[in-house]
């Protein structure tokens, strides 16, 4: 962390190669790969076969799409959208997500909870969305939560959801991760859609209080999962 803060990597943000890193470092190979893992979950790095392991989130060629759309999009439609794809994700991760991606969640939850400032929660946050969407192995479905999460990246979007966290929002959205990685770690497709839907109708439920959704217009869906 300290190596990609310093700013001493090259124009590209190349960082160094694993065994670079031991020599730097003075540790082994295995603590190297577990610091890069953390770090990549919650995207301070991106890593790409045969280039190497780069500073920052990977280039995301959805990014300009969302650019492009923010303007026309309301928290209603963005909620809609989430509805349709993260519960199916969720569903996914349940059946494809390793024992190391099941503690990198839990930690992601924990920073998520512990920290009390408002850019840093988004930070964990998203992190957890997204190494969930990572773990479902589904290029498609994780073109469209990178859209998404280009939308909430912007500014608009960052200023709504910090009017919406208080301890208590943070507190039960922890209750609610904790219940989506639960049905993940078990293996339980239809559980973890179930959660993740709640979760999301949970944050719908803030806006609605905020007045930047209209009580009518929340939807109530059926989530949509492959069977446990």
């Amino acid at each position: 962390m300290a190596l990609i803060e310093s700013g001493a990597l090259g124009p590209d943000g190349r960082l160094p190669t694993e065994r670079e890193l031991c020599e730097q470092l003075k540790v082994g190979r295995r603590t190297v790969r577990l610091a890069l893992e953390a770090l990549e979950a919650e995207g301070l790095i991106w890593r790409r076969q045969g280039k190497g392991t780069f500073a920052g989130r990977e280039p995301d060629p959805t990014g300009a799409l969302a650019a492009a759309i923010v303007g026309e999009t309301s928290p209603l439609q963005v909620m809609e959208a989430r509805l349709a794809v993260e519960p199916m994700l969720a569903s996914l991760s349940a059946r494809r997500a390793l024992p190391g991606d099941i503690q990198r969640m839990r930690h992601l939850a924990q920073r998520t909870l512990e920290t009390r400032e408002p850019d840093s929660a988004e930070l964990w946050d998203g992190a957890l969305h997204r190494l969930i969407a990572h773990t479902a192995g589904n290029r498609p479905l994780l073109t469209m939560f990178g859209m998404l999460d280009g939308v909430r990246a912007s500014e608009s979007w960052r200023e709504i959801r910090s009017r919406a966290r208080s301890l208590e929002t943070q507190q039960l959205a922890d209750r609610e991760h904790h219940r989506i990685i639960d049905a993940i770690e078990a293996g339980r497709p239809v559980a973890a859609a179930e959660a993740m839907q709640d979760h999301l109708m949970t944050l719908l439920g803030n806006l609605k209080r905020l007045g930047a959704v209209a009580e009518t217009a929340i939807p109530n869906p059926q989530p949509v999962a492959l069977g446990d």
